[in-house]
């Protein structure tokens, strides 16, 4: 008899399950049926920024799978522009609604996948609702943007309202199309998940390339013109003018839906699932933004929302519908990203997230160059490492610098990955050549000042 797998969302964790399970399954045995409200399917979001500044200059080129590939090559059937509204655990069904004809209809499933992804942040104040105030959570947000700054010369003045990753890449895409930028933030620092010292380094970047700083500051209203259109962001005692607004305040698991349905969450407000990526109600999965993962050094339950996290959960799901065995093993907060020159990196806890674990450590902090002093190109990196005290492990890292800096992050990844002290990380046999690294890398010399540190301790 034929089981029926429906999945709710059609980006990375959705259609990677879905693509697992039909690889494993056959037709005959498996119907899969996907439902994307959007636009679009299987789309890297990480790219969206830079379609908006124009470094890619084709929206197609985001696109990993149409959905006429999926059916085509998969067989699965794709159905756009349908958004389900309602989960029916009792009956085993869903509520869909088809968007273009305007219709509902109820969907029974043998087996669910939650892959609702995340919802943007939007402050709640006067005037949020006003036009030229934009997010950029959907391939279609990008592009709607991307075609506002391309049709309206008018645009000259962007205030974008968060300092974290999002709002630092959009801040750079603004920058890109020599456009006037404000960055505004509550934060006394851009990304404030980096250590302050770290976080500075940011700060010097951002206002060196002419982008004005407001911190420490939310954003309490936005005031509007006679037609609905923003033209100030209220922060505080600052009013800053402006012809458009980015919204990047971060999102949060789209998690409304399953919660009233009765769908457990866990306590960080994502979806409980446990190693196999199950929910706690039979027969539901669940991956991506929404869900909860194990973070394995703080041992506690977060939400990141990363597509490489997405991605490897939905296979997780996938394999495990398809009657094989996979377990996704948790996180350790990497994460990359860059300002134009400058290049951040980040990987395990920072110093205040390692003092609310419970850890005592050391931390050091090292200037060298990406490449050997003399060679031409060489330039600044800053490496910061966090160990524990007494034993040595690495509980996290930071890098900032210029070009070839921030990858050197998955070397440290790596090492935490393994639980690795940084005495261990020591004789680490990385690659040297004077284009690529100093004789003692900086990823080395930050080790052994490390160690240094922890033997001073001890």
């Amino acid at each position: 008899m034929t089981e029926r797998l429906l999945v709710i969302g059609g980006d990375a964790a959705g259609m990677s399950a879905a693509s697992q399970a039909r690889k494993r399954r056959g037709r005959d045995d498996l119907e899969i049926v996907a439902f994307e409200r959007g636009d679009f399917t299987s789309y890297s979001a990480c790219g969206i920024p830079y379609l908006v500044g124009d470094v890619v200059d084709d929206p197609a080129k985001l696109i990993s799978r149409t959905p006429e590939v999926f059916r085509s090559d998969f067989d699965i059937d794709v159905r756009m522009r349908h958004e389900v509204v309602e989960i029916d655990l009792d009956r085993r069904a869903l509520k869909v609604r088809d968007l273009a004809a305007a219709t509902e209809s109820w969907e029974g499933f043998d087996q669910l996948v939650l892959g609702l992804g995340s919802v943007p942040m939007r402050p709640p104040i006067p005037g949020a609702d006003a036009r030229g105030i934009h997010g950029v959570q959907t391939l279609g947000d990008g592009i709607a943007l991307r075609d506002r700054l391309v049709s309206d010369p008018g645009v000259r003045r962007v205030v974008v309202v968060g300092g974290g990753y999002i709002g630092l890449e959009m801040a750079e895409a603004m920058v890109t199309r020599g456009l006037e930028v404000t960055l505004v933030d509550r934060s006394t620092v851009p990304l404030g998940i980096f250590d302050e010292d770290m976080s500075r380094l940011v700060a010097d970047a951002l206002t060196g390339l002419g982008v004005q700083l407001v911190m420490g500051h939310g954003v309490d209203a936005f005031e509007v013109d006679a037609d609905n259109h923003v033209t100030a962001v209220v922060a505080g005692d600052h009013v800053i003018p402006t012809d458009l607004v980015v919204l990047g305040l971060g999102v949060k698991p789209n998690v409304a839906m399953v919660q009233a349905a009765g769908v457990p969450l866990g306590p960080s407000g994502g979806i409980a699932v446990d190693q196999q990526m199950r929910t706690q109600v039979d027969g539901v999965w669940a991956a991506g933004d929404c869900v909860e993962s194990f973070h394995r050094v703080s041992r506690k339950p977060v939400v990141v929302a990363l597509g490489t996290h997405a991605n490897k959960q939905g296979r997780t799901v996938g394999v495990n519908i398809g009657g094989g065995y996979a377990t996704f093993p948790g996180v350790i907060g990497t994460a990359v990203t860059k300002v134009c020159s400058l290049e951040i990196a980040r990987t395990g806890v920072s110093s205040r997230e390692a003092t609310d674990a419970g850890f005592e450590f050391v931390s050091v902090v090292v200037d060298s160059t990406t490449r050997a002093g003399y060679f031409p190109g060489a330039a600044p990196i800053t490496t910061k490492l966090i160990a524990e005290k007494r034993s040595g492990r690495l509980l996290g890292a930071q890098i900032i610098g210029q070009e070839g800096a921030a990858k050197r992050i998955d070397v440290l990844a790596t090492a935490l990955w393994h639980e690795m002290t940084v005495d261990a990380m020591l004789n680490l046999d990385l690659s040297y050549a004077p284009p690529f690294s100093p004789v003692w890398d900086p990823v080395l010399i930050a080790a052994r000042k490390a160690w240094e540190a922890v033997e001073a301790d001890s």
